[in-house]
């Protein structure tokens, strides 16, 4: 069985309609797995997914960061806390992604043991959508006036083709209602991954493939003094559930500290989840045997032609 990786999901796409490849996977976008859904000579398959879609804030750098000239620590949360009361995931999932992503409303994926929606009830009308009136509220009690500037920046070539529109929608949704002014930019990868870890972006788009099905893979990546993300975020008792539930045997009592973990982190702010992505694969005629699980990994085994 030979692999083959793809510059672009529009070439693969059109290599397992063709029948240059066999199986077609983890890369396309929305727009042609549903042109794919409706071509006879190939199948979709879908299965449950661990990728999550977030706004990182820098905490030195966003509005009234750390080291910016108007630090003020209760007036940057207020403007998070601001943002995602603004953000409509509902609408970024079907107007955006058809529906191949799905609102994600906390930290940890949905399904895993431990998972819950700490963002739900915190933040815009307390269902999942948003709330203009909460957002100005929060900023007014802050003492933030507004329009709030943000800098946001995108990558256009690394988190698939739908990252253009998707941020055209999120900069829709945060000026909608003329609290924030939103200077939108986008960067190509090269570049993009180095930038955001030398705090050149206030507010940036990150994504996530889980190395494995299980929570702490996205905990201890984020939110540990260690973390990836880089954006400053450091508080010791997160750090210490964290390394609670590493070591927790009883699956109950960890799961109650995971949910701990995302409440915490919910209060503070340092990323905004937006969207968990579904595993989708496209297999051309005589494959069979494709299985997507909650393994979130692509098995071979199993997959026969004839």
């Amino acid at each position: 069985m030979t692999a083959r990786y793809y510059a672009d999901e529009t070439t693969m796409k059109l290599a397992v309609q063709n029948g240059e490849i066999d199986v077609a996977g983890r890369s396309l976008g929305a727009t042609d797995i549903a042109d794919l859904k409706n071509d006879d000579s190939v199948q979709v398959i879908d299965g449950p997914g661990g990728e999550i879609r977030y706004i990182t804030f820098n905490l030195n750098t966003q509005p009234f960061g750390k080291t910016t000239g108007e630090a003020d620590e209760a007036k940057a949360l207020a403007v998070r806390q601001a943002a995602a009361d603004l953000i409509d995931r509902e609408e970024l999932s079907t107007e955006v992604y058809n529906g191949t992503y799905t609102p994600l409303y906390s930290y940890v994926a949905d399904g895993l043991s431990g998972a819950n929606e700490a963002l739900k009830g915190l933040y815009g009308d307390g269902d999942g959508g948003p709330d203009a009136d909460k957002a100005a509220k929060a900023l007014s009690d802050a003492g933030v006036a507004t329009p709030v500037a943000l800098q946001l920046q995108f990558n256009p070539d690394h988190y698939g083709a739908g990252s253009d529109d998707e941020y055209a929608l999120i900069k829709q949704q945060l000026e909608a209602t003329g609290l924030f002014q939103v200077n939108l930019q986008s960067t190509i990868w090269d570049q993009y991954s180095k930038a955001r870890v030398n705090d050149e972006y206030p507010a940036y788009q990150l994504g996530w493939f889980p190395d494995y099905s299980d929570a702490d893979n996205y905990l201890t990546p984020f939110f540990s003094p260690q973390s990836f993300v880089k954006n400053h975020y450091d508080d010791a008792a997160v750090a210490d559930l964290i390394t609670q539930q590493l070591s927790e045997a009883d699956a109950t009592k960890r799961a109650e500290l995971i949910g701990q973990i995302q409440d915490a982190v919910a209060a503070d702010l340092p990323t905004l989840p937006l969207l968990q992505g579904s595993q989708v694969a496209v297999a051309g005629e005589g494959v069979d045997g494709v299985t997507l699980d909650a393994s979130f990994k692509f098995r071979y085994a199993p997959i026969t032609k004839g």
